[in-house]
């Protein structure tokens, strides 16, 4: 039999350590050197993070279009990398990419989860366990208390079940499967979309609530476990060092204060903030990993005491995240999978105990949740998708198995099992929760939610959404064009959209609750002073409410439905994706807010209007000074081809007319051959022009035309000479693909959101003062 070696190989018998660090390169071999390039630390760690990288990236990509999670493809990269398939291929030189005792490697993991740890206590929101409610405290409590209890039951029957030697492992994982960790549940709901939904917000204030109970009953379960089996005055000590470090980093609350109050406002903190803070962050894991705690416990704490959002939270995050999340923090994972090989069994009687043991613990907790949502009433659709939700795993279970594996109270069997238990857990949610939550169909079968089933004399709601202060100026100028007046009342819902930075948890503020954030409510300020002096100028025949999301930008479409969904809203008024300056030049081009529309054009719970605002054009002629006319008429214009989103723009224009400072102009083009048209459509287009035939023989400021047109072509040609006469145009955004006016265009529209008309009369080259509203009816 081997003995093993007193010293490992990376030391002599003085401890001096062997390894080296660079390779002396090609030319090294020429003085005797060693050849093997995989023996040097830097060449090994770039190969490893290379090859983990690139892994893990290209089955991201491959099955991310099946709704698997990337943690799915970190597992799955390191079973392909590990000890279950590369070393069956290549052997020796697996073991020498990926040696078993990488310390390097390994330290690159186990930072990267205190970062990371770090990282989403910066971004976690204690103040949400405050707004939980019962149902999310009942909920949360619950979903701690009764696994802990089950998994007690259950440990002691292993004493009866299981032989002395497989206790600690089985009673090990036991206590790990009773976690709900908020990291892993955050993670989630952002890869299945659902963060800014009534289900997201629930599942994070259980989740955060379960968590910070879990870790309180584990620390004061060590403790005991101490106290009763070892000596009380070592779990006194203990205990003692414990709360002195939580009081440290409390304490440390009033620097981060400090460094804020000192910081000038719209400002970035120092970066010299951010390198002691990273120190503090560094020191305090070596102080939890000493007084027996998880070296990742104080680094969590210490960003739960960070102020959420900016500017430290946000700055802290803006450095950070990036590298953490994108390099460091999938390493743990990876690297965990790679040392397990799944073909090796040495007790399969007690592997199949142990996948049982698992198995009921999961089910348990997900009956758990289930029930206690169903007492709190949640409907059994979302209780179910709870149930999946805080019954996740990833990462944290990952990273407190690994530690356990190190100090072997997990044996190599044990470590397979549960980390396969993590990809299939994993996935298995994943997947069902993006099943159970279609989101885009949320708002099916909701109907008459529209401007021409509103009524003339009943009161329009508008959601207009805005991200700078020149949308707010853009929406009440459309706003006052829509003519509100006794008649014609106007309920403005305005929703200032935020990037949610240094937060986990979004957020939603009412303005006229007068509810306060230090971030939202600042920056919304001046916007809600605009909208309140539009509301001013038309006092008792606007209302508005200002509102402030703030969220991540791929959620914000949910927040926009949602609120118009609520407040049931008849139009979305959105900002168009592209901004012009005063001399016709594109200053800003927003691929995020271009997804954003799109995303609330395919879901939207009403009819919705793309805003294209050239205002700041100033076109000059001669004699023109670029001083404004007063008692100039707002002139507007409605190209109509004909279908539901045409009528809907003609039944706004039917709003504006009625003010007496604007003009309104009907162009219809009318196909030469209109034989493509159906007997419907001709019937309801005609029925919605008649009335404004007939209103342009009687007002002064309605005019309708008629134009035959043969292609697109001279569609456009048309629209083009319209462009100097007028300020504001109106247009559908859908229309029939083998429509004879529109032959031509469809193969060179590239925004598919704004339709082709809308698409050319939103080009960047037009350099005209002419706003465009295209309108989608619901």
């Amino acid at each position: 039999m081997d003995l093993i070696p007193l010293f490992p190989k990376e030391f002599d018998e003085n401890c001096q350590s062997k390894i080296h660090v660079h390779s002396p390169g090609l030319l090294g071999s020429s003085v005797g050197l060693d050849k093997n390039f995989l023996g040097y630390a830097l060449t090994r760690l770039l190969l490893q993070l290379g090859l983990i990288s690139f892994v893990t990236q290209s089955l991201h990509l491959l099955l991310r279009r099946f709704n698997v999670p990337r943690i799915t493809s970190e597992i799955l990269a390191g079973i392909l990398l590990g000890k279950t398939v590369l070393r069956r291929i290549i052997g020796d030189i697996q073991e020498k990419m990926f040696p078993a005792n990488d310390i390097i490697l390994e330290t690159f993991a186990k930072l990267g989860f205190i970062m990371f740890m770090f990282l989403v206590g910066v971004k976690m929101d204690p103040g949400l366990m405050r707004k939980a409610g019962r149902k999310g405290w009942t909920i949360g409590l619950v979903s701690s208390v009764f696994p802990i209890m089950a998994a007690t039951y259950m440990s002691n029957q292993f004493d009866v079940l299981l032989p002395l030697y497989r206790r600690p492992t089985t009673k090990t994982i036991a206590g790990i499967l009773t976690n709900t960790p908020f990291p892993v549940i955050v993670a989630l709901l952002v890869d299945v979309k659902i963060m800014n939904s009534e289900l997201g917000r629930l599942s994070l204030a259980s989740a955060l609530i379960s968590d910070l109970t879990s870790t309180f009953f584990t620390v004061i379960s060590t403790n005991l476990r101490i106290a009763f089996g070892v000596n009380p005055m070592i779990a006194v000590q203990s205990t003692s060092l414990d709360v002195m470090l939580v009081c440290v980093i409390m304490i440390t609350r009033r620097l981060f204060l400090l460094i804020i109050k000192s910081t000038p406002e719209g400002k970035p903190v120092k970066r010299i903030y951010i390198s002691i803070i990273c120190a503090w962050v560094f020191a305090s894991a070596i102080i939890s990993d000493n007084l027996g705690l998880p070296y990742q416990f104080a680094p969590f704490l210490i960003g739960l005491t960070v102020p959420d959002g900016p500017p430290l939270g946000a700055t802290i995050t803006d450095r950070l995240e990036t590298f953490v999340l994108g390099v460091l923090a999938p390493l743990m994972l990876t690297y965990s999978a790679i040392h397990i090989d799944v073909y090796i069994v040495y007790d399969v009687n007690y592997l199949g105990f142990l996948w049982v043991v698992i198995i009921i613990l999961v089910v348990a907790k997900f009956l758990c949740v289930f029930l206690v949502a169903l007492v709190k009433c949640v409907p059994f659709k979302e209780a179910v998708t709870l149930a999946f939700i805080m019954g996740a795993q990833g990462v944290v279970q990952a990273a407190f198995y690994d530690l356990n594996f190190k100090n072997q109270t997990i044996d190599d069997v044990a470590f397979s099992a549960v980390i396969l238990s993590i990809f299939v857990v994993a996935t298995f949610t994943h997947i069902s929760v993006q099943f159970l939550n279609d989101y885009t169909k949320i708002y099916t079968g909701y109907q008459k939610r529209s401007i021409q089933h509103t009524g003339l004399n009943s009161e329009l709601r508008v959601l207009t959404c805005i991200h700078r202060q020149d949308d707010a100026l853009a929406a009440i100028k459309l706003l006052e064009a829509s003519n509100p007046s006794g008649e014609n009342p106007l309920s403005v819902y305005a929703l200032h959209l935020v990037e949610l930075v240094g937060r986990a948890t979004p957020l939603f503020i009412n303005h006229s609750l007068g509810q306060k954030s230090q971030s939202g409510c600042s920056r919304s300020r001046q916007l809600i002073d605009l909208l309140e002096s539009f509301q001013h100028q038309h006092a008792g025949c606007a209302s508005v409410q200002v509102f402030t999301a703030m969220s991540m930008p791929v959620f914000m479409y949910q927040d926009i439905c949602s609120l118009a969904f609520d407040k049931l809203a008849a139009l979305i008024v959105l900002p168009f994706h592209r901004k012009w300056n005063q001399h016709g030049k594109v200053v800003y081009d927003s691929n995020v807010l271009r997804t954003m529309n799109q995303r609330v054009v395919e879901m939207s719970p009403c009819s919705v209007g793309i805003y294209v605002d050239r205002r700041k054009i100033r076109h000059k002629t001669d004699g023109d000074h670029d001083v404004p006319d007063q008692n100039k008429q707002y002139q507007v214009a409605i190209i109509y081809l004909g279908g539901g989103d045409d009528r809907e723009a003609l039944a706004y224009g039917k709003r504006m007319m009625c003010s007496t400072s604007l003009n309104l102009t009907i162009l219809r083009l009318i196909p030469t051959d209109e034989s493509n048209d159906t007997q419907w459509d001709k019937v309801l287009d005609a029925e919605s022009l008649k009335e404004m035939r007939f209103l342009s023989t009687h007002r002064n400021n309605v005019s309708y035309q008629e134009e035959k047109v043969k292609d697109g072509p001279e569609t456009t040609a048309i629209i083009k000479a319209m462009l100097d006469f007028f300020d504001l145009i109106l247009v559908g955004r859908r229309h029939k693909e083998d429509s004879q006016v529109l032959s031509g265009l469809w193969e060179w529209t590239d925004l598919t959101e704004l339709g082709p008309i809308g698409d050319f009369l939103a080009s960047a080259d037009i350099n005209k003062p002419v706003s465009v509203l295209v309108i989608q009816q619901q």
